[in-house]
């Protein structure tokens, strides 16, 4: 897989986000039977001032968030509640995931409050990221039903507890 990692705030060093993000990718496209030797992804390690940048010019909400995703092509179910039809190689052999960026403040915030472990919440954000390139959405609530057994099957099969539990 080739993954492009831009680290804009030091603070994600302390994560090994290069690792994370590659075991999150490798989980996902392994579960959905996707080849991860030929696809693509791009991740921006960032802070909240450019993730509320980004979500002001991309989302036209000025607040920061924990992560944003942009997928390489559309992709999606054609009804809700659906599984999104798996992305197939472009000419050249490759598939292009897409974009993440990911908010340092805001992650760390959240973990806190929530009592988990930041890289266990990171990995969380970043499988759900992923699932998002590749279709999956929260709009309906079947499709969030949907892309919250992946998330939770996924992150149990690496020891982390429901992310949605009580």
């Amino acid at each position: 897989m080739d993954i492009e990692i831009e680290i804009e705030d030091e603070r994600w060093e302390a994560l090994d986000l290069d690792t994370r993000v590659a075991q999150a990718a490798a989980l996902v496209l392994a579960d959905l039977g996707i080849e991860p030797e030929i696809c693509t992804l791009s991740v921006l390690a960032c802070d909240d001032v450019r993730i509320m940048e980004l979500n002001a010019d991309f989302r036209d909400k000025p607040t920061a968030t924990n992560v944003l995703s942009w997928p390489a092509e559309e992709r999606g179910a054609a009804q809700p509640g659906a599984t999104p039809a798996p992305p197939g190689p472009d000419i050249f052999g490759e598939i292009a995931l897409g974009d993440i960026a990911i908010a340092w403040e805001t992650c760390a915030r959240e973990a806190a409050e929530q009592g988990k472990a930041i890289e266990n919440h990171v990995t969380h954000l970043l499988v759900h990221a992923i699932l998002h390139l590749l279709g999956y959405d929260h709009i309906h609530d079947e499709d969030a039903a949907l892309m919250e057994q992946i998330e939770i099957r996924l992150l149990e099969s690496e020891g982390i507890v429901n992310p949605y539990g009580d």
